[in-house]
């Protein structure tokens, strides 16, 4: 079977770092649109791909640690003194410098594009599922810790557009605690979310704000399924029964998401594809779709979805970079998913979530 073209199956993505040189190193917002073999994302590969938009995430680094951010194809594991730093708070002013950074990213990006690159702020606003000139992007924070721990900024970062939250990175914050990267810890359980986590899920269903659960803990990961009102996401995690890794979800965590309406997208960092969770770029393509058929054999395609986590990890070498979609929609094709089913996990399962929580 030839492979399809990106026309066909276009990708609205649920979890992308490729904002982080605009907003971190002030690199120039008309690069973005520039082809490069830079990182995994630029316009040119998007669009060749066949991505139509997705959550482009703010995430605030470690000060003065080693930026995990941006690593492409890189076989090297973490040390123990990379953990050590990536578990360390954040002060909440230098997250909040790096949120109004990430913003303004989001504004230059849109002023520059000729219309090839738009905020989102409401369903209305979604594209059809068939190929676009313009990116649609969802503002999203990955950690929340640039929202002060009374919440008294979280209305005015609404107002600027953000419309999706994480609740934590791997690392305690005021609102909840985070899993450890490392694939052999056996996992961190922990406590759950705190007062004013609760309360920030409280107002995030009160706003029409997502809600994503990827690199919370166990206990604070329940907290949120009982507590919320709304459906909720995984927005870049995998499955614990087929890679062992604490970042993955395990079956009874896929049940409460489908419970709830929510959905979760199929990261591709191998390290939570494989089942040794190595960093090994040649990872087959087949490892990453067991994943796919898993989720959707066990909760249904409907809470299915891509959240490739674009540079942001180790990602294997057949996809390369965003113009390497269309090998994993037409793989996902030879495994027996049908076109309608393509067109779910592609872009309208997203589309249907965000509209839900959106109002």
């Amino acid at each position: 079977m030839a492979i399809r073209t990106q026309t066909e199956w276009p990708v609205f993505d649920g979890h992308m770092d490729s904002l982080r040189d605009y907003f971190l190193h002030g690199r120039d917002a008309a690069d973005f649109f520039t082809l490069t073999d830079a990182d995994h994302l630029d316009y040119p590969r998007a669009r060749a791909g066949g991505m139509i938009g997705g959550l482009f995430a703010i995430f605030t680094p470690p000060p003065g640690g080693r930026d995990r951010k941006g690593r492409r194809h890189q076989k090297q594991k973490p040390t123990q003194e990379d953990y050590l730093k990536w578990q360390v708070p954040i002060e909440p002013e230098f997250a909040m410098k790096m949120a109004r950074n990430g913003i303004q990213a989001y504004k230059d990006l849109e002023a520059v594009s000729g219309g090839r690159f738009k905020m989102i702020t409401e369903a209305a606003q979604f594209p059809p599922p068939l190929p676009s000139d313009c990116l649609h992007a969802v503002l999203h924070f990955e950690g929340a810790e640039p929202i002060a721990p009374d919440l008294s900024n979280l209305e005015s970062y609404y107002e600027q557009g953000l419309r999706s939250i994480g609740l934590v990175w791997s690392r305690p914050n005021a609102f909840g605690q985070g899993v450890t990267l490392r694939f052999d810890s056996g996992g961190d359980q922990g406590a759950g979310l705190t007062e004013a986590g609760k309360e920030l899920v409280r107002q995030c269903n009160r706003l029409g704000i997502l809600l994503d659960v990827s690199h919370l803990n166990p206990a604070g990961f329940w907290d949120v399924a009982e507590l919320t009102q709304a459906p909720f996401v995984a927005s870049h995690s995998c499955v614990h029964a087929l890679c062992p890794s604490p970042r993955n979800l395990t079956d009874e965590q896929l049940d409460a998401i489908a419970r709830a309406g929510g959905l979760v997208g199929i990261n591709f960092a191998v390290g939570f594809i494989r089942p040794d969770g190595e960093l090994e770029p040649d990872t087959p393509l087949e490892d990453m779709v067991r994943h796919f058929r898993y989720i959707a054999e066990r909760i249904g395609v409907d809470h299915l979805a891509v959240g490739s986590d674009f540079d942001g990890a180790t990602i294997p070498n057949v996809i390369h970079d965003a113009s390497g979609l269309p090998k994993l929609m037409q793989a996902l094709s030879a495994s027996g998913f049908s076109d309608e089913e393509l067109t779910k996990i592609g872009c309208t399962n997203w589309f249907r979530v965000l509209g839900q929580v959106w109002r």
